[in-house]
């Protein structure tokens, strides 16, 4: 499948601590436990469905700094089309992750000045053009597009991560835009099942997903009124939570837009997101499709549940 993929890349440090709250301690040395690499939810999107087998038209904004060559390089190395990932920032947004033992993990953002800056209209239009889905991730630059796509024909998808507010000022036009909507029950003011109702009731969103970390995720299809919880999988031990979502997201797309099955698509994605979150970095850890068929089968016990 094609898809067009407007998102943050960034570099990304990650940093394995000994436990939370941190306690003050003025040096460690965690030996093998601080990595940097490029990451940001586009990359980790882009990535994920690039390694699952399709085709990906990436659009981000990068520094001419040393880390926005690095992101062309980490591109060029996935074989994910750098020609709509533009070098117009004085600098490349950054993270930090720390992470524990138990894959707890703590992330901190600095996205430079890239949510005052817009991404040309044109460019974007045009790469719209060709694609079957428009995943447009919550960052202001994808904001313009929410429109784009939609006078395009283009079905949207976005993740508005930790939201707690219907009304929330930041995310609503997403959210009001989507025909696939995932989110995270981390901030939700009430329990999963009814905060989707009230999507529903709001927004009338076809596809909800919900994440629930170890609980798996709630998966809530509009046109049959139904939801179903979709228990998590177990299938490596957690290095770090980081991605998670990502996987999840990702890994639901590949399959619901290939086979318009969204039970079957979920039940693959909490495999994915499982084998992922074995990995330290939000970018790593994805399985290509072969790989994720044979682990699903491994899970569900070698029978050919959908």
């Amino acid at each position: 499948m094609n898809f067009l993929v407007s998102g943050l890349i960034n570099l990304e440090t990650t940093v394995r601590v000994s436990g939370f709250p941190l306690a003050y301690n003025p040096v460690n040395y965690p030996f093998w436990g601080v990595q940097s690499r490029i990451s940001g939810v586009g990359y980790n999107i882009s990535r994920a469905l690039t390694v699952l087998g399709d085709t990906v038209q990436f659009l981000s904004l990068v520094g001419t700094d040393q880390a926005g060559t690095m992101a062309a390089h980490a591109l060029a190395a996935d074989g994910i089309p750098a020609e709509n990932v533009l070098p117009q920032l004085p600098q490349t947004a950054h993270s930090a992750i720390l992470y524990d033992e138990t894959g707890r993990r703590q992330i901190h953002v600095d996205l430079k000045d890239i949510q005052e800056r817009a991404y040309p209209q044109e460019r974007a239009a045009s790469a719209l053009a060709g694609c079957d889905l428009a995943v447009l991730c919550n960052i202001n630059f994808s904001r313009p597009l929410l429109k784009l796509a939609k006078q395009a024909g283009k079905p949207v998808a976005t993740d508005v991560h930790t939201i707690s507010d219907l009304e929330d000022a930041y995310n609503s036009d997403f959210m009001a835009a989507a025909d696939i909507l995932f989110m995270s029950d981390e901030r939700l003011p009430m329990p999963p099942e009814e905060w989707l109702r009230a999507v529903w009731s709001k927004y009338s969103t076809p596809v909800v997903v919900i994440g629930m970390g170890s609980r798996g995720a709630l998966l809530g299809l509009r046109s049959e009124n139904a939801m179903e919880r979709i228990p998590a999988a177990r299938t490596r031990p957690v290095v770090n939570s980081i991605g998670a979502g990502d996987a999840l997201f990702s890994c639901f797309l590949h399959h619901y837009t290939a086979t318009g099955d969204a039970r079957a698509a979920l039940r693959r994605a909490v495999v994915f997101a499982s084998w992922k979150i074995g990995a330290a970095s939000a970018a790593d850890g994805f399985l290509d499709s072969a790989g994720l068929e044979a682990l699903f089968q491994e899970v569900s016990g070698g029978s050919s549940i959908a």
